[in-house]
């Protein structure tokens, strides 16, 4: 019996994955599914710091920039497609299911964990140019993340890793977000105990910076009037 029971633990791990990965789309839509919902796509495509490792849903920053758009009249729906922990290597598996959700725009985070393990830079910068031209020749446009690593791992690792943000956004001709954490890296008071990961204030903070740079292309709806006491 115990041998029997140890063989079956494989496969009911085996059919367990398979059942997260056929879901994985629906989760990542926050459970709705509804067909009705036509509003062009934004999916938002990274790391822990994408998922909002640490906060409540609706605090991370796919959830608060969805409630921005809607606050300003722009008729989008924000997929969060965050997996803490992920890679580019994970991120490239995951490509065919992000295109399952018919996204007109990413917003691409992902190269923070490679760099924490000091995999090397051109790997890196491989896996990502290859998400990103999977997902332009099948029409999406995507807005780039740069990341940028702590001082101890090198100035030379460090500085090519900066980089290779750079020189992707320009070769791909992408809308480009020099830092993602910009603002919000190194604040004690805009990150969790760990230091790494943002609190709600800290993805307010982000979805700031992240509106700059779509806001000049969104094309559904009117902006609507800002609030009274908001007016200048």
């Amino acid at each position: 019996m115990r041998y029997i029971m140890a063989s079956a633990r494989p496969i009911h791990l085996s059919l367990l994955l398979a059942f997260v990965v056929l879901l994985w789309p629906l989760v990542s839509e926050g459970g709705s599914t509804s067909a009705s919902d036509t509003r062009p796509r934004i999916v938002a495509f990274g790391d822990s710091l994408t998922a909002g490792l640490g906060v409540q849903a609706d605090e991370s920053y796919p959830a608060q920039l969805q409630r921005q758009l809607d606050s300003l009249g722009y008729h989008y729906r924000v997929i969060n497609a965050g997996v803490s922990g992920d890679t580019t290597a994970g991120g490239l598996r995951r490509v065919p299911w992000i295109l399952n959700s018919k996204p007109e725009l990413v917003i691409l985070e992902l190269g923070a964990n490679d760099g924490l393990r000091g995999l090397p830079v051109d790997q890196t910068k491989n896996n990502l140019r290859q998400i990103i031209r999977q997902l332009q020749e099948a029409g999406t446009t995507v807005v780039l993340a740069g990341m940028k690593l702590p001082p101890n791992y090198g100035q030379d690792y460090t500085a090519s890793f900066e980089a290779m943000y750079r020189m992707l956004a320009k070769e791909c001709r992408l809308l480009f977000i020099p830092f993602f954490l910009e603002g919000v890296g190194g604040s004690s008071s805009l990150n969790q105990a760990d230091g790494i990961h943002p609190t709600k204030e800290g993805y307010e903070v982000i979805v700031e910076q992240v509106l700059k740079v779509l806001r000049p292309m969104l094309n559904e709806g009117t902006p609507n009037p800002m609030p009274a006491h908001k007016q200048g």
